[in-house]
């Protein structure tokens, strides 16, 4: 049996997230000096003492994708950021399933009784 070396495999996985830490600040760097400072999804304004909460989201979902002109970026807040990757996930999860196929149309009418219903309070109208 190999003795693996976790030396080895600590530097690799560092490397990498060197690596894509140095990948995320170029690009959120360029997305928020070409775009205000403002969510694309629920318009909250941000200064500089909570820009941290504003994030870069991949409009494509690759995150090697980041042209100069920031064409596949929008600065959503991380609540937004969140809900967009969370909605993607159940839509990829939902394929095919049966909301995807057409379903009857309600019968039910709440309303429909409502007159008689109004009419058997006991009052005819006068306070």
């Amino acid at each position: 049996m190999r003795k693996i070396d976790t030396g080895k495999l600590d530097r690799v996985v560092a490397d990498a997230n060197r690596a894509a830490d140095a990948r995320s600040q170029g690009y959120r760097e360029r997305a928020l000096k070409l775009f205000p400072w403002i969510c694309g999804r629920c318009t909250r304004e941000f200064t500089r003492a909570n820009v941290h909460e504003l994030t870069v989201h991949h409009i494509d979902h690759d995150h090697h994708n980041n042209p100069d002109d920031g064409s596949n970026w929008e600065l959503l807040c991380i609540y937004c950021h969140d809900n967009e990757h969370q909605r993607e996930l159940e839509a990829r999860n939902h394929s095919g399933a049966a909301e995807d196929r057409p379903q009857p149309a309600g019968t039910h009418s709440p309303f429909a009784d409502l007159k008689s219903l109004l009419g058997k309070g006991g009052s005819n109208g006068e306070d």
